[in-house]
């Protein structure tokens, strides 16, 4: 799937979805459940969460 396909089903731009693919934004929990919603897969499968270490 394109990334503007996904962004068009998710409602948002594909700008947004390189963002998101590049770990340069983290997407809000609504627009993160559509692109696991969009998917078929569990959001968990998707998206993980990993704590940066602030020094």
């Amino acid at each position: 799937m394109s990334q503007q396909t996904l962004a068009e089903k998710v409602g948002v731009t594909r700008q947004t979805i390189i963002a998101i693919e590049k770990d340069r934004y983290s997407p809000s929990l609504e627009v993160a459940f559509k692109i696991a919603d969009v998917f078929g897969s569990p959001f968990e499968e998707i998206f993980n969460y990993q704590e940066s270490e602030v020094i």
